[in-house]
């Protein structure tokens, strides 16, 4: 079976480095080990410089360290063996063609190291994920998120409401089961047993009422909208750090919307310039214009650049009047704030502005936030426990709670599919 293969990969950085690292993880890993030193291996989790031979033509392929990790207790339950050599492109070619020879070793796929932890129950699902959030993340927050789902805090409240969820089930099987029995005949009164599932119930609602991870991952949506010539590509360029859009005094130059992922204060922001909103001279305008109020309505926060009696509505966004050209006077009755890109006066005050709105719709520092799978999925399991109220049926009572528990497991990968687990971990790396 190709899961009992032994595999190897590159776990670390790209070529050259001054160190290039290579896992082996399987049930010949060891011997692989002996194989390409040809002497003893060092104690276990101690590091020991060895010359790595290739066992065919016995040519020296470097001198470096060499470390083995006995299972089960490792990172993917299995035997392992990191090779730490010297990072050049020939070192790490001759190292893995020399064990791509030995039998039973092959080349890792995508993810694999992880997804045999998985199967080996050395983690779980949602701290899979995680994983994948650390390695993605390129912001202090998404960093602390991943590194809180990582550490298994939603895995944690997922167990403590699966023991509940198990206790209730089986009061409500005794009563089905034992019923004529005096000694369980009063094994939890429906009514408690309903009170109890929806304590859980809402729980699990007030998780869902945290932000999303969707936020975190893909940026804070923030647009910048107003009249022609209101400033808005100049204002647009100065939050970006650079000339992205084009600048000029002639009304209609931005007629496309114009997006860069920023960061503020830590913050992942999506800013948006969108083309000034005025009748269309022409169809290509008319189309800018069209995509501008979409954008604009769909937005996080709206930065406004002109009179409020002409923002075109929300959605649910958050909208700051914004007066700029403040080095030119520009100032306006409905403005909270002024500001000047060209010499950067109270830009401070309104970026801290957009921080405080945006910080409101992402996880707390520290704290985890549900991916949309987690979250559907957590849907599936409140909704069920919601209904419970409406029926006495003691059969469907317990099947409520079965279901409510099967979707429980799921999130964490106690139930799950194949095909689910290759959409995972074909987005993780090789060596990973």
């Amino acid at each position: 079976m190709a899961e009992r293969d032994t595999i190897f990969a590159l776990s670390s950085g790209q070529l050259p480095a001054a160190i290039a690292v290579i896992r082996v993880s399987g049930p010949q890993a060891l011997e692989v080990a002996r194989a390409l030193t040809g002497r003893e291996l060092p104690p276990p989790r101690r590091a020991g410089l060895r010359r790595f031979i290739d066992p065919r033509s016995g040519e020296l392929l470097d001198e470096a360290l060499l470390l083995c990790f006995p299972g089960p207790n490792t990172e993917t339950g299995e035997d392992m063996v990191e090779l730490q050599c010297h990072g050049s492109r020939a070192v790490v070619r001759g190292v893995q063609a020399a064990l791509e020879q030995m039998p039973g070793c092959r080349l890792a796929e995508p993810g694999e190291f992880t997804r045999r932890a998985f199967v080996n129950g050395k983690t779980d699902l949602a701290g899979i994920e995680g994983l994948g959030d650390l390695i993605a993340a390129e912001t202090a927050l998404q960093r602390r998120a991943a590194m809180a789902m990582l550490g298994g805090g939603l895995s944690r409240r997922i167990e403590q409401w699966t023991g509940r969820l198990r206790t209730l089930a089986a009061q409500v099987e005794a009563r089905i089961d034992f019923s004529d029995e005096g000694d369980v005949v009063d094994a939890g009164a429906l009514g408690d047993l309903r009170e109890a599932a929806a304590v859980i119930s809402e729980e699990m609602m007030a998780e869902l009422r945290k932000p999303s991870a969707d936020r975190l991952k893909d940026g804070i949506r923030v647009a910048i909208g107003g009249p022609p010539n209101a400033g808005k590509s100049s204002l647009f360029n100065y939050l970006v750090g650079r000339d992205a859009a084009i600048v000029s005094p002639h009304a209609g130059t931005t007629r496309d919307v114009i997006e860069a992922t920023i960061a503020l204060r830590g913050i992942p922001i999506v800013l948006s310039d969108t083309a000034g909103l005025r009748e269309a001279v022409d169809g290509i305008e008319r189309i800018g214009i069209g995509r501008a109020e979409a954008l604009l309505g769909e937005a996080d926060i709206v930065l406004w650049l002109g009179p409020v009696e002409e923002q075109p509505p929300m959605a649910g966004g958050v909208a700051i009047q914004v007066a700029s050209k403040r080095d030119l006077g520009g100032l306006s009755r409905d403005a909270q704030y002024s500001v000047s890109a060209l010499t950067g006066e109270g830009i401070e005050p309104l970026i801290d502005r957009i921080c405080d709105e945006a910080s409101s719709l992402l996880p707390a520092p520290g704290d985890y936030a549900l991916s949309a799978r987690q979250r559907a999925v957590l849907v599936r399991a409140q909704s069920v426990l919601d209904d419970m109220p409406g029926t006495d049926d003691e059969v469907l009572l317990a099947e409520s709670l079965r279901q409510a528990t099967i979707a429980l497991d799921e999130i964490i990968g106690r139930a799950t599919t194949e095909a689910m687990l290759d959409e995972l971990f074909q987005g993780f790396c090789i060596g990973k």
